[in-house]
């Protein structure tokens, strides 16, 4: 085991992390990935709720068979199933839920509500979504960068799209890293402000460097990395119309990719709506490794897992 556990109670946002243990953390996830039976009984015995309110493809099937690769059990939950959509406080829920099972991954809406039942609860409570964080999947993604570049401390990732929970978690993450993050969005759609701040900081302590644009052009100028998302996320359905309006401009294509690194890679968390924020021509091109990208959910969140209920090997 690395020394991240001493230093890991929760994953809320990507700030209980330090420098060092995301490092170590993605350095797990590489020996996972390269040795996934070294690690088959790591969660012997152990049970892990998962818990959904929002609908979910890759979050979870790769915490679904993450924890079944590692020997442990996973419960697969709707919030809808359960008293908590009934009106059950958050804090009863996960007082209960701590008696039976050794961790809780959620994907939810409002980010108070992981903050809460962190709080409350004696078990690790993992973030698999909420409206301000998405933890796990720029975990994924700096997983990834690292397989392609050989290192993530330098690198610049230019983020186009709205300020939304992946820009968050990639502020930080790639705050950590030493990484430049590049947020570019229109003026009304930027990023929490208090978010950018936190990066800032972190950024201070690692050489990275936080950069906010409107002009998508300028933003990818020699960009090592180009990410997008969605323009209208899940609960947005109705903001969609607005939304492609708003963004009209910040579509990925042919043109902006000429304008970053000659070794640029495309990133997407999916799922994609393509001819909205990304070309079929980008994303299922020879620079997109959206693919690679998702099946690394897997391995980072197996890392993830034995960092915080893992059994010592």
């Amino acid at each position: 085991m690395t020394n991240t556990k001493q230093q890991l109670r929760h994953l809320l946002t990507l700030e209980e992390l330090t420098a060092e243990g995301l490092t170590d953390l993605l350095e797990l996830a590489k020996a996972v990935k390269q040795a996934p039976t070294t690690y088959a009984h790591t969660l012997s015995g152990k049970k892990v709720a998962l818990l959904f309110e929002k609908a979910s493809t890759r979050t979870r099937i790769s915490f679904e068979v993450g924890v079944i690769e590692l020997g442990g059990h996973p419960i697969v939950l709707n919030g809808s199933d359960m008293q908590i959509g009934r009106g059950e406080s958050l804090g009863d829920t996960i007082q209960v839920m701590s008696r039976y099972v050794d961790a809780l991954m959620i994907r939810t809406f409002a980010h108070e509500t992981v903050e809460t039942l962190a709080e409350h609860g004696t078990i690790p409570v993992i973030n698999g979504l909420t409206d301000m964080h998405h933890p796990c999947q720029v975990l994924a993604d700096l997983l990834t960068i690292e397989e392609h570049f050989g290192q993530r401390t330098g690198k610049v990732l230019t983020y186009i799209g709205d300020g939304n929970n992946m820009a968050h978690s990639l502020l930080i993450g790639g705050a950590l890293s030493g990484m430049t993050i590049r947020i570019c969005s229109p003026a009304a759609y930027a990023p929490d402000e208090m978010i950018v701040e936190q990066a800032k900081q972190l950024a201070k302590k690692t050489g990275g460097k936080i950069e906010q644009y409107t002009d998508p052009e300028k933003a990818v100028v020699g960009t090592d990395i180009i990410y997008s998302d969605v323009f209208a996320s899940m609960g947005q359905e109705e903001q969609a119309g607005k939304r492609l309006e708003a963004f009209e401009g910040y579509q990925v294509n042919q043109t902006l990719l000429k304008l970053a690194a000659d070794d640029v890679i495309f990133l997407h968390c999916l799922p994609a709506h393509r001819g909205e924020e990304v070309t079929a021509e980008v994303i299922d091109g020879p620079y997109s490794v959206v693919f690679d990208q998702a099946e690394n959910r897997l391995h980072a969140q197996k890392a993830l897992m034995i960092e915080l209920i893992g059994s010592t090997q």
